[in-house]
This record gives C-alpha cells, structure tokens and sequence, in this order.
C-alpha cells in the first residue's frame, strides 16, 4: 500500500481528485481506529514511517503546563522513546514554536541540528522533515522524519504529503487524550462517592431518635469532607462527642479524617477523661501523618445526670456557651492541634448547661459571607442562633445552615456545625 498512496502525491503519475481522497479518508481511519493513546500513537508511527519510506519516525508530544518535548513514541533502528527536548530548540522546537514544516536537506550545516542526540543515540541524521501537530490552532506536538531511504532526500511532495498524515494524526491523539482524560475523571468520581458514602458511614445516624440532646451537621465544599464530628451513648449512660476540622482538602484531608475519626470512636468507649483521650489519638497521628497536616478538634462527654459537659479544645474554633440568661461566652483553645506534637497535654474544661447550649463549629461557618459579603464571623453567628433560638434543635441548625449557604453562592470550605442542649436522658448507640 505504501507505493500506492505515496504514488498519489506523485506528479509524474495522475490519479483523480477521488482517488486522493478516499485513500487519505482511509489513513484517516486507521490513525483514529481506538481511542486508546498508546494504540494510536503506535499507529501513527507505523503508518508514518510507510508511507514516507524514512529509515526513522518519532513523535514528540508537549507536556501539560511544560515547556519540554517529550518523545512519546518512535520507530527505526534507535530507541528514543522518553526522549526530552526544549521546545524552543533544535529543529523540533523550531517547529513547535513557529508552527510551521522544517525540511532540512542536509542537518550538519544547520545551526539548530541537536548533534549530541546522534552522538549519544549512535544513529547517523542525514536529512530531516519535521511538521507540527496542530488541533483547533494550538499546536501540541511534531513530526519528525529522519532520512529518506535509498538515499533520497525529502522534497516538497515529502512535505505536502506529511502535513496532511500529521494533521489527521494531530487529531486522532488529540481525541485519544481526551477520552483518556473522560476515563480518568469517572474513575475519580466514583472513587470521590465511594469515599463520601465512607464519610457519611462514619457520622451517627439519629434519624430514630428524639430528645438526644446532641445535634450536627456537614456539609461539604467538595466531593469530600476534611470535616467530622461523631456522638454516641456508652454502656455506662456517658454521652461522647467531637468536632473537627482537617487540615487542607481533598483525598488526603478525608483520609485522615476517617483515620482521626475512628480511632477517636474506639478509644473513646473506655476511656473517661478527654484530655487522655486526645492525647493518645494525638500521639498514634503524630506517628503517620503527612508532613504540615493537622486536625483541630472539640471533644469530650454529656453527663446527662448532672447536664455536665467535660471537654478538651485541640486548637479549634472556641465552642460558644449560650448562657440561659440570654449571653455568649467563648471557651478558648487549651492546647496545640493534634498530629503536630507528640506528648502534648490536652487541658480539660468543664461546663454546667443548666438550660444553655453549647454550639461547636468550624471555620467554613464563621468564614463564610454574609448578605454584604463580609465574613459572618462570631457576631454574625451569634445573631443567626439568636433569630432561630425559639425553634428546635435540628430544625435551628438546618436553618443557620441554609443562611450561611445563600442561593448561587459559592461555598469556599466545609460547614460543620453542632449543638448540645440541656441533657434528657435518652439514648442513642452506634
């Protein structure tokens, strides 16, 4: 086939305006016969190096946000796959950067021949045609030819003839890259839902239970939440619960979520005190966290008997204590967050509700904006709970929630928001 679709480029030989085109329709189809990137290139090279009958073929692809050529693939007596080259020198990057054809009949007297790749490669360049690979005017690569065999130099119909194969090639690895590209992002949405179901397993579940006097919410800013918060009843009638915040996001904010956050659910069924309990979990993460990452947390445990809260605060957000006589106090942070300092100490606070509340919160709801478009902040918040403090527990968190998240507004970070009550004696498990 490689003398018949050659010979129709030929002048010497006439052959109809037909003839041309269905042959190049044909070669069309057989660069973009599989939509996998390995497969296509492999095609393009083979059908290169046929049909141009050069000794050597490569094509050299720009890395994404790069100014580097890579030799992605190539054909002849030397391998230079992986190849590195600028993209604005030598004959390839001359192409690249101009976006024009560079048929160089003799390399040794050109000033922007690469000479080390043949020193290094052994292969002896004797002439050179070199097209970009262009798709919707941005050039994404080149062609490059080596050698025309039977010590023939490349002429115009070389050039005429490589430009359209390039172009059909341009877009056949152009649409490669983006079905790849459409795999690679079901593949990450699936794995983002598997995840976020994970999360949603690892926050109770109070959908049968009235009265508990422990209420939250999460809600993400992304597929995933580095955000967590957790209660339970214990055997022996204490009522443990968290508030959290991970440093950072993404993938790596939520597995260190769920590993803070299961340990802090086991741990947390035989041990009474939260400063104890905070510091063994501390030292475990100090253990295996990635470098600069952190969790700031509330946590601790309800007497319900005595409507007592005993907590520790790892350098989070200060909880507000709603006094029932209408005031807001902020109970600082005692201690550094977990994962930063193995051995800390975590001081433990006490607080008798005695009809108040107490809201635990992280910073996507003080930093969020408000109708003017300036941080909510405490006071702003503070102002949200006092609008809504005539109506239930869960039904005054939904609507704090809905206020901060305003219609069309762009949530910037997690919102995670809780509220413990004056205590009844209920009872939840998990």
């Amino acid at each position: 086939m490689k003398r018949n679709v050659y010979s129709l480029f030929e002048k010497r030989e006439m052959h109809s305006l037909e003839e041309q085109l269905a042959l190049l329709a044909e070669i069309s189809q057989g660069f973009s016969s599989t939509l996998d990137i390995s497969q296509t290139l492999n095609n393009a090279i083979e059908q290169f190096m046929e049909y141009m009958n050069a000794e050597a073929a490569s094509i050299f692809l720009l890395e994404t946000n790069s100014h580097e050529l890579v030799c992605v693939e190539c054909a002849g007596p030397v391998d230079i796959t992986g190849l590195r080259l600028s993209s604005t020198q030598g004959i390839v990057g001359k192409t690249v950067t101009t976006r024009t054809s560079q048929m160089i009949r003799d390399v040794q007297s050109d000033p922007d021949f690469a000479k080390k790749v043949d020193v290094g490669s052994g292969f002896r360049t004797r002439s050179i045609l070199c097209v970009p690979l262009t798709v919707n005017n941005e050039c994404i690569g080149a062609l490059e030819l080596l050698n025309k065999k039977n010590d023939d130099l490349f002429g115009d119909q070389d050039k005429h003839l490589s430009m359209a194969l390039a172009s059909y090639a341009a877009l056949a690895i152009n649409n490669a890259r983006m079905a790849d590209a459409l795999v690679g992002q079901e593949r990450m949405r699936k794995e983002l839902e598997l995840a976020r179901e994970i999360q949603l397993d690892l926050l109770p579940d109070i959908s049968d239970v009235t009265n508990f006097p422990v209420n939250g919410m999460n809600v993400p800013a992304l597929e995933v939440s580095g955000d967590f918060y957790d209660f339970f009843k214990r055997d022996d009638g204490l009522i443990y619960f968290n508030l959290a915040d991970v440093s950072g996001k993404g993938m790596n904010a939520a597995m260190l979520m769920a590993k803070a956050s299961s340990l802090l659910h086991h741990l947390a069924k035989d041990i009474n005190d939260p400063g104890e309990l905070l510091a063994r979990v501390n030292d475990e993460i100090c253990e295996t966290v990635s470098h600069g990452m952190f969790v700031t947390i509330v946590s601790g445990f309800i007497d319900t008997n005595t409507c007592t809260i005993k907590f520790s605060n790892a350098g989070h957000q200060p909880p507000l204590f709603h006094h029932c006589s209408g005031e807001f106090e902020e109970i600082e942070a005692g201690a550094p967050p977990i994962g930063i300092l193995p051995g800390t100490e975590f001081p433990v606070s006490t607080i008798k509700l005695d009809g108040g509340s107490v809201y635990i919160f992280t910073d996507g709801v003080t930093e969020s904006l408000n109708d003017e478009q300036k941080l909510l902040d405490v006071g702003g918040l503070i102002k949200l709970i006092e609008q809504n403090s005539k109506v239930t527990a869960s039904k005054r968190l939904e609507d704090i929630v809905a206020k901060i998240r305003q219609p069309n507004a762009e949530q910037h970070d997690d919102i995670t928001l809780m509220v413990i009550e004056c205590c009844l004696k209920s009872g939840i498990t998990k």
